[in-house]
Order: C-alpha cells, then structure tokens, then sequence
C-alpha cells in the first residue's frame, strides 16, 4: 500500500492530461508527441507532484493505462515495448494500488492520511480489508496454448503428444489470437461446424498424404470429441492457475454411435501373422504378434524398453500408458518369443524396437509396414489399422468368456463402460450364450 495522495488542482490537471495522451492517444489524430513535447510535460508533472508532495510517479500512469486496456497487445503498443515480456512486467509487477484520501485544499491533513493508513494495515492483518484483485491479462488462444502445454510438461500431465497435435493442427489455427477468456458457446459451434466439412489428411511423421477423391473422409464425430476435450481441459487449467476467473463457454459435444468394431477372425490372424514373418521388415512381426497378445497401443509396443519385460512374474511395465503407468500381462507364448526376439538384439540398446536415427531412440511409426503386410494378407489397409490389432485382442478375450472387470485389467481402459463396447459386437459366444439359455428354459 502507498503513501496516500494528496494532490494539489495543478498535479490533478497533470496527471489527467497524461492519463488522457495514453489511453486515448486518437485524441490527437494519430500525431504523436515529440521526445521534447514529452519531455516537457513530463517535467511539469514533475514539480507539481513535488509541490504536492506525492509519491505518484510519471511511469505509475503508463503502467495503471496500461493495465486498464485488459489488451496485452494493446498495452505493449501504449508503452512502446519491444515484447510482451516487458509489458507483463509492468502489468504484474509493477502496478500499485493508488488510493487518494484527499485533497490538501479540500482539509485534508497528512494526520488524517496517516490514520488511514493505518486502519488499512490492521484490517489486512486482520484479513478484512478487500483490496482489489487487478485485471487479469487477457491471454490470446495462441499464447494459452503454448503456456499450457509447457505447465503439463512440468506438472507430467498425460497424453502431451496428442494434446499437442489437437492444439497446433485444429485448435490454435481456428481461435488464434482471440482472447481464450472470450471465446463463446457459438465460437465453439463454429469449430465443430468447420471441422465436420475439412477433410482428413494423414500426417505420418509429419508428411503430409494426399488420399485418392474416393477415400477423402471428414472428421468424425469422435475425433472432433477429442480436440474439444483439450480445449475443455484448457479452460479448466486456466481457471485453476489463475488465468481466468471462471470457464467462459460450455462446451456441447456430439454423441457419438457404438459403431461396429473392426476386428481380425481367427483366419485373418493366421494370414497376417505369416505376411508379417516374411516381410522385410524385422520389426514389423514382433509389432503385431505384440499386439495381438497384449491389445496395447501403438505407442506403447513401441516404446517398451528392455529392461521393462519381466519374464518370471509375464507382466511388461508400461510407464507412460494413456489412463496412467500400469503393469501389462502377457502370455506364456509371447513371453518365450520375448525372450528370444530380445536376446538376438544388439547388446546395450535399451529399446526393444531401437531406431538409433530417432530423435526418441526406438522406432515410433510402422505404418508403411504395417500397410504393407496387411495389403500382402489380402486384406483392406484402409479398413485394417494398427489399432485393429488392440480391437481384435480385447474382442476375442470377450468372445472367449472372459469377464468384463478382467478385460479391462488386460487392456488398460480407463473404465468399464468403455470395454461394454466389445461385449456389445455380434459374435459366436453371443449366440452360445443364447443357446444357453435356450436348453435351459427348455429341458427335454
């Protein structure tokens, strides 16, 4: 808390004259003043503030301006900084809370001021005095993304890469500089509506792949779910580290069809698997009978390190799996292939798919191979995905009986209406199930 002001009429014209220059600097026409002009009234604020005997500075008026345009852009342009980061330091840091008890003139003494000072020290010791907040810098959708991403970095938030691509491919480029406290329920509805009419293009590596007319697909509904979820998350982290006061908009997302899965019969198992053997690719076998006997993620199976394999207990550690680290149990069969796969690889590389020329040291994309191999099985690889490997896993271990709690256990689903998805797909143990009930209501 200051010094109270006592201002004297001449000090009061000052300041409102400066005040006006930098707030309204259309005042004068787009002129600006001259470093003497400047200079000049500087000087004068200078002896009528000595006259008065105030603590309030020249700067203190640039810095309350520019605080009061809630504009970051706006207000490093009334200051003339060469950044923002300067701005942000006179906004946050250097912007006090000015109070004027009275005026000299008016019978105002410096006792009186004094008292009040006084009484606004005990009642903030006493948690009773409601200074104010100060205004929140309005932060553009660009600029809260980039913060973002780097406090989830620090604080070991999940998913990044994913948050990452949704922000910088979708998000960022449709709100760009907009405010992020301003964006509305309609801006939102604009998104969806724009992203159901842009066509999909595949990104390998950051490639971009220009698909046949026939095959040029839009976002699905699931996938535009997803990108509103970072932005939903966004608002949420915005909220909590102070960056507004309250979520601006609510977000309506659309419902989204069970679909039928796509899965692999055990026929199709058999041809993919002997394709994958011969292919020359070494990595892309173990990909997929990985895959096929763990129902992990892409990600997953390619970022396994060596050390994480833990063939006595069968289980291999995932440290970085999408709903949080969790311990993924293997078979007997895929546990002795492990074993071996991993003794004919080079000694000291910590990758079970080492890739020394990858920025992360293991193999992140298989996806040429992948297509390669399902197209050699007589199969469609824009229908056969990677992940159709984890679907055809989750979904033979429910035809084969296995209780739902236990599939969610192996396939590392967050929760169990997610796997409810699998047992809903038509398949023989349905029908075994109903012939089931079929004998028993009507015993011979």
């Amino acid at each position: 808390m200051n010094a109270a002001l006592i201002f004297e009429p001449l000090a009061a014209a000052e300041i409102a004259v400066a005040f006006a220059w930098y707030a309204r600097p259309d005042i004068c026409k787009g002129q600006s003043l001259s470093t003497a002009s400047m200079l000049a009234m500087r000087g004068r604020f200078d002896k009528a503030r000595k006259a008065a005997g105030v603590a309030f500075q020249f700067r203190d008026i640039r810095a309350k301006t520019a605080s009061d345009t809630g504009d970051l852009g706006h207000s490093q342009k009334l200051l003339g900084h060469k950044n923002r980061d300067m701005t942000e330091h006179y906004v946050r840091e250097r912007i006090g809370h000015h109070r004027v008890v009275g005026r000299e003139s008016d019978g105002t003494t410096r006792t009186q001021a004094e008292a009040f000072i006084e009484k606004v020290r005990s009642d903030a010791k006493n948690d009773r005095l409601a200074l104010p907040k100060g205004r929140k810098v309005a932060l553009a959708m660009r600029e809260a993304a980039a913060k973002y991403l780097d406090r989830l970095k620090v604080e070991g938030g999940k998913d990044l890469k994913m948050k990452r691509q949704r922000l910088g491919l979708h998000l960022v480029p449709f709100f760009g500089d907009f405010p992020l406290s301003k964006i509305s329920g309609f801006d939102i509805e604009r998104y969806k509506h724009q992203r159901q009419k842009e066509a999909v293009s595949v990104r390998p590596r950051g490639k971009v792949i220009v698909r046949a007319a026939d095959k040029i697909t839009t976002a699905k509904p699931s996938t535009i779910n997803r990108e509103l979820a970072v932005l939903s998350h966004l608002f949420n982290k915005a909220v909590e580290w102070g960056w507004m006061d309250r979520r601006p908009a609510k977000i309506n997302r659309f419902s989204e069809g069970q679909g039928r899965i796509t899965y692999l019969t055990v026929d199709q198992i058999t041809r993919l698997v002997e394709c994958a053997k011969a292919d020359g690719n070494a990595q892309i076998y173990p990909f997929i009978v990985i895959g096929l006997e763990t129902a992990m993620r892409k990600s997953e199976i390619l970022s396994i390190r060596r050390e994480d394999i833990d063939l006595q207990r069968r289980v291999v550690y995932i440290p970085k799996a999408k709903a949080g680290a969790r311990e993924q149990p293997i078979t007997e069969h895929l546990g002795e292939f492990l074993a071996s796969y991993a003794a004919a690889l080079q000694p000291g590389n910590p990758w079970l798919f080492p890739s020394p020329g990858a920025k992360a040291g293991h193999t992140v994309d298989v996806r040429k191979a992948f297509r390669r191999v399902v197209t050699a099985a007589g199969l469609d690889p824009d229908q056969i995905l990677r992940h159709t490997l984890r679907h055809t896993a989750i979904t033979h271990l429910v035809q084969a009986g296995v209780d739902l709690p236990t599939v969610k256990r192996i396939s590392g689903h967050k929760t169990l209406a997610m796997v409810e998805r699998y047992a809903h797909q038509n398949g023989t143990h349905i029908q075994a199930a109903m012939d089931k009930l079929q004998a028993r209501l009507h015993r011979a």
